[in-house]
């Protein structure tokens, strides 16, 4: 039976990130995946500029756009924000192409790719976990579960309650005229309230553009009735080719650990997306780099590869998930107050949360405080 130090189940960003860092520490590494590479997944496929500046090469082989103007609207474009930088905001990429890359990245280190293997079950024996996979057995010391917000390996290994709060989206790859094309492509765009407690977004890639919907309320909502409204509002009246997916995104992570029986959580599978912009890719890079120093810090010592991730995860990303839910709930909440301060502060708040997505400034740490007393100063 083949034995490697750390097996990563998912081949997606955080999984390839974590790989590419073991690998080049000289680790014993292998990735299982389920599917043959490159493999369509289902993402906006907006990478911001915060998450960008964690890569440790060069991505533009697999750069659609880049796009240095963003643009917020809010109540149905009542109000609109436009934030520039000198350096692109969001860059866009399909995931295919951008896994593959990390991965190929990952194996001129070493690391083995085990394709069209998928995890069936994990069993330890004297502190090693055997994985049974559709092709064969392996074993391995550290097990990393980077598969996604469904995440099987996360099932097998103990959490078989999910306390991550997971909302709905849809994304659609939409190839439309050459005229509304061109009209398109020029910026990325949000559109806050366009979707009750949510909003739809506006991504132009190379030759099309994804778009999609996404609600951060619980319940029962149509979104594929709020996407044809966003398609009359960008003024689209015709479509060449349409492809749909639904997914969800865990926007707050989960409350019962990220470390169980030597399994490590990292990304979707750890709820660390974005809150506010739902953004998963960089916080699944950033939390693949910390397990992976985790590891190689630990030398190799389970316990304390625990310790050391979980004081990782505190210092910055989970602080900042916090601070994110709390603007979220203020952003998504389309009410006299917020909408107070945004006719006050707008422009300031849309400008801060570009600075963010750029990696330009963390998030605030005191966002209750601060939001109390704007609307205290509304009040009295």
């Amino acid at each position: 039976m083949k034995h490697f130090t750390v097996a990563i189940i998912g081949s997606g960003p955080s999984g390839a990130s974590t790989a590419f860092h073991l690998g080049k520490a000289g680790i014993a590494t292998v990735i299982i995946e389920k599917e043959t590479l490159p493999r369509y997944k289902t993402c906006g496929g907006g990478f911001v500029n915060r998450g960008k500046k964690d890569m440790p090469f060069n991505i533009s082989s697999v750069v659609e756009r880049e796009f240095l103007k963003v643009e917020t609207y809010f109540n149905n474009r009542e109000k609109c924000y436009l934030s520039e930088k000198d350096k692109p905001i969001i860059t866009m990429i399909m995931r295919d192409s951008f896994d593959h890359l990390i991965v190929k990245k990952a194996k001129e280190f070493g690391v083995t790719l085990l394709e069209n293997h998928k995890l069936e079950s994990i069993v330890t024996i004297d502190g090693k976990s055997i994985l049974k996979t559709s092709q064969q057995d392996i074993s391995a010391d550290f097990i990393i579960a980077a598969d996604g917000v469904l995440s099987p390996t996360a099932k097998m290994a103990g959490w078989t309650k999910d306390t991550r709060k997971l909302i709905p989206a849809l994304e659609y790859e939409v190839e439309v005229s050459s005229e509304d094309f061109e009209r398109l492509s020029k910026n990325v765009r949000f559109d806050i309230d366009a979707v009750p407690y949510g909003y739809a977004w506006s991504f132009p890639k190379k030759n099309h553009l994804s778009l999609g919907v996404l609600t951060t309320k619980k319940g029962k909502i149509n979104l594929k009735e709020y996407y044809q409204t966003y398609l009359k509002t960008l003024g689209i009246t015709s479509i060449v080719k349409e492809d749909a997916h639904g997914f969800q995104i865990p926007i707050a992570p989960r409350t019962d650990g990220f470390v169980k029986n030597n399994v490590f959580l990292i990304g979707d599978s750890a709820g660390f997306a974005e809150p506010i912009t739902a953004e998963g890719i960089s916080n699944a890079i950033l939390s693949g780099k910390y397990v992976a120093e985790a590891i190689i810090e630990s030398n190799l010592d389970s316990k304390l590869a625990e310790k050391r991730y979980v004081e990782k995860l505190n210092i910055k990303l989970l602080p900042e998930l916090k601070s994110g839910a709390l603007l979220s709930k203020f952003f998504y909440h389309n009410n006299p107050v917020r909408n107070y301060l945004l006719d006050k502060y707008g422009q300031y708040f849309n400008n801060i949360m570009v600075d963010i997505l750029h990696g330009d400034r963390p998030f605030p740490t005191n966002v209750a405080e601060k939001l109390k007393t704007r609307i205290k100063q509304k009040v009295f």
